[in-house]
């Protein structure tokens, strides 16, 4: 019997709505995004959880000295979920490829429309390239007011945009 895809997403956004803003350790937007996605795949490796890991580090909450700031995690999450999505279990051609920057670029184009930036400090208002931001940032109990809904939306919109590529490679 093949499992309906569209309503193991709708259980997992459900699921995520509960959980997530009682989460205390271990939230990382990149991470939560890319592999609450690959969970309704049936995708389960720590690898994916240990490639979204720093991607939080390197993206996500820096800011540059020359004014370069990273995007939000569930922005590169999602990303890298689209591509996980559109490529299925092979290596992505020239043309699913093409498909797969244009989908990302559609993601970023809507998660911004929604949100008015796709910059990690702009959405929760610390710099987590310092120690001193990212403590405020747990202190003030920001993942559990604002940041996890970033990661449901993600969960949700990339479920949307992907819809005829999860039935085609899911």
């Amino acid at each position: 019997m093949e499992k309906d895809i569209d309503n193991t997403f709708n259980e997992k956004i459900e699921d995520l709505k509960e959980s997530l803003p009682k989460m205390r350790k271990g939230v990382n937007c990149c991470e939560l995004t890319l592999t609450n996605i690959l969970d309704v795949l049936g995708v389960d490796s720590y690898l994916f959880h240990n490639l979204a890991m720093p991607l939080a580090g390197g993206f996500g909450g820096y800011k540059a000295k020359n004014g370069w700031q990273g995007a939000c995690g569930a922005v590169t999450g999602a990303c890298a979920a689209i591509g996980v999505i559109l490529g299925g279990d092979t290596k992505m051609d020239d043309d699913q490829m093409a498909i797969a920057y244009l989908k990302a670029s559609k993601y970023c184009t809507d998660f911004e429309k929604e949100f008015g930036t796709v910059v990690c400090s702009q959405l929760c208002g610390y710099d987590f390239s310092t120690p001193e931001g990212f403590i405020q940032y747990q202190k003030e109990h920001i993942w559990e007011k604002t940041c996890y809904k970033f990661v449901i939306w993600a969960v949700n919109h990339v479920r949307k945009l992907t819809k005829k590529d999860l039935k085609r490679n899911w």
